[in-house]
């Protein structure tokens, strides 16, 4: 946890040091909530509201967040890197629902979370192992696959110290067909089950990277690249998380000042067809350092959450 901080605040400092020298310090102040405006009569949401905080004192880095596929009312979240291999449940008003340690897993960087509901209607959680911000030094990362708990009102006093667990997880080991990136962005299409994986860096466009899931094997998989991925936004590439709706046909990801939604055409053949659209830049509302975001599990809505102990819960209702 104090190395990701560390790190994070570090990008920081030489984000702001470098505007000088960039257009990239625009990210200063237009991306910035004090000061940035958003067209509420024309964005396709309501405005944001405060819906409930985060009640666990034990979640301090929401880095991640997931709408059950198959239990209403129930979030999942997780801490950043330094915290060991758990995950939370709470409600849409932050309640806490219960603490799972994740058997056969262990976090080195998580950094985003994703729910997936299969043909047989059996759900799971995907935690992406994906962080990288120390230099770039890994060249291998992570993606776990999980059966989604069991969430009833006795769990509610468990904690890290008396966890519940989870069944094994399933492991999937995957490097970039190029470089290695650090990412926050995990997200899964709820048709095929294929794997999205998007950069981040403040000095370039988000690079878009798919993978089909191939678990509990001992192969490498290559994450081949798919597009760069254009935001309004300066810088264009600091994304801190992502959500695809529960009926494919929307996208949500955020950095940390704004979301940006993208909808796919009718007719689309594939949902690789989004990565072509325009986005629309969404309100979610003010977040001291805004990581995770999901749609709820109609899509009716997006949920937001932010860093730091006692984190609000941003809800943004969609207007039809």
């Amino acid at each position: 946890m104090l190395n990701g901080t560390i790190a994070k605040f570090c990008a920081f400092v030489i984000l702001t040091v470098g505007c000088a020298a960039s257009t990239a310090c625009n990210y200063m102040s237009s991306n910035d909530h004090s000061t940035r405006s958003f067209d509420q009569a024309k964005s396709p949401y309501e405005t944001p509201k405060i819906v409930g905080k985060i009640e666990s004192p034990e979640i301090t880095e929401s880095s991640g967040l997931a709408a059950s596929r198959c239990r209403a009312d129930v979030l999942w979240t997780h801490n950043d890197s330094g915290d060991g291999a758990y995950i939370f449940a709470m409600n849409s008003k932050g309640a806490h629902l219960g603490t799972w340690k994740v058997k056969n897993a262990e976090n080195t960087d998580w950094e985003d979370i994703a729910a997936f509901k299969d043909g047989n209607g059996t759900c799971f959680l995907y935690i992406g192992d994906i962080g990288n911000t120390n230099k770039l030094e890994r060249t291998e990362h992570k993606i776990y696959r999980v059966l989604e708990p069991d969430v009833s009102a006795e769990n509610k006093s468990s904690t890290r110290k008396s966890p519940l667990q989870t069944e094994a997880a399933q492991l999937m080991r995957f490097r970039y067909s190029d470089t290695p990136h650090d990412a926050e962005t995990l997200m899964v299409e709820p048709k095929s089950g294929d794997i999205y994986v998007l950069t981040k860096g403040s000095r370039e466009a988000s690079a878009v990277y798919k993978l089909k899931p191939v678990f509990a094997s001992e192969a490498l998989l290559k994450a081949d690249k798919l597009s760069d991925l254009a935001l309004p936004a300066v810088p264009n590439g600091l994304l801190t998380g992502g959500s695809i709706s529960p009926d494919g046909l929307r996208m949500i990801l955020c950095d940390y000042s704004a979301g940006y939604e993208f909808t796919l055409p009718l007719g689309a053949g594939s949902f690789d067809d989004i990565w072509k659209q325009k986005s629309v830049v969404v309100n979610i509302g003010d977040r001291k350092q805004g990581e995770a975001i999901s749609y709820s599990s109609d899509g009716n809505s997006v949920f937001a959450t932010s860093e730091k102990k006692n984190a609000p819960i941003i809800e943004i209702l969609r207007k039809n």
